[in-house]
């Protein structure tokens, strides 16, 4: 059960491992792009090369949907970045259904952990395979694998390699599962014994990807990396040149820890090649940028096309 690229490396992971692979839930397709035309999830579009049923919900408690997921007869489900899913589904096979999450669980429940590490500058995370229970993210932890997070990933570099690792984790969960010698540790057992602070990972909403340039300048720098290339860190800059305001995503920076007297938000620029943006103890040197409704571009492409420039609500 899956829907993103994220899932579609684990499933073929099994499928390369010669697990016998019965059926693949996904969501229903949906209208796309211009022509509104009708898209497949990732996960759909590999499972066609598969020649298996492709179930495709639009409730997980339909009672057609259940008759046909019961049919399928499954030993197990494995669920890799889905949804959630009621019991109803998740009890259905004899061996229980396991999810893979990308983080080191109890750490970063929730729908964006990939997201939330990086932006709260953590040095680690990983991937961590556990079984469904009633609630979100809490289930019997089985394996899971640490992953460094270096200081020039983003969200979508650590996404890449979480997958990977991810998804020789699903297999090596099959296996243990299959041989009957499965020791699954309760995640309440974890956090007494690390006695850590929990992080969460909710979901990300546009107003929380607004920049707030007041903040030191590796926090900022962990914000921007932590949502690059989705959903995208954004601000707001001014044009005096074209009398206009214009909102910006700010996909890749880097630290210029240059002490300076300009107010926090100050854009130093050439108006050519680079642009830099005032922080506290330093600058963001900025690399790649995309104004609303155009395409993402290097610094000095945006330059052409905008001069005397001053971030809004920083002036």
């Amino acid at each position: 059960m899956g829907t993103p690229d994220f899932a579609v490396e684990s499933l073929k992971a099994l499928v390369e491992s010669g697990y016998n692979v019965v059926g693949v839930v996904t969501v229903p397709d949906k209208p796309a792009g211009r022509g509104q035309k009708l898209s497949s999830s990732a996960v759909k579009k590999y499972a066609e090369t598969l020649n298996v049923p492709i179930l495709q919900p639009v409730k997980m408690r339909d009672p057609q949907f259940l008759q046909e997921l019961e049919d399928l007869k499954a030993d197990l489900q494995i669920v890799v970045a889905f949804r959630i899913l009621p019991e109803v589904v998740w009890s259905m096979p004899p061996l229980g259904t396991f999810n893979l999450h990308g983080s080191l669980l109890p750490q970063y429940r929730g729908a964006a952990p990939i997201n939330w590490a990086i932006i709260n500058g953590e040095k680690k995370t990983g991937v961590t395979t556990f079984f469904l229970d009633k609630d979100i993210d809490t289930g019997n932890v089985i394996f899971f694998e640490e992953v460094a997070i270096e200081d020039t990933d983003c969200a979508g570099t650590l996404h890449d390699k979480l997958m990977t690792v991810g998804s020789k984790l699903v297999c090596k969960t099959v296996e243990q599962i299959f041989s009957g010698k499965v020791n699954a540790v309760a995640q309440e057992k974890i956090i007494t014994q690390t006695d850590a602070k929990l992080n969460d990972a909710p979901k990300i909403f546009k107003d929380d990807c607004r920049i707030l340039w007041d903040n030191n300048l590796d926090t900022v720098y962990d914000f921007i990396r932590g949502l690059s290339p989705y959903p995208a860190a954004w601000t707001e800059m001014i044009s005096d040149e074209l009398g206009k305001c214009v909102s910006v995503k700010i996909f890749e920076t880097e630290i210029i820890s240059q002490p300076h007297t300009n107010p926090v938000g100050t854009i130093v620029t050439d108006g050519k090649d680079y642009m830099h943006i005032a922080a506290h103890n330093g600058f963001l040197n900025i690399l790649s940028i995309q104004p609303s409704g155009k395409k993402r571009m290097e610094v000095k492409d945006f330059l052409r096309g905008f001069r005397d420039l001053y971030l809004y609500r920083c002036r």
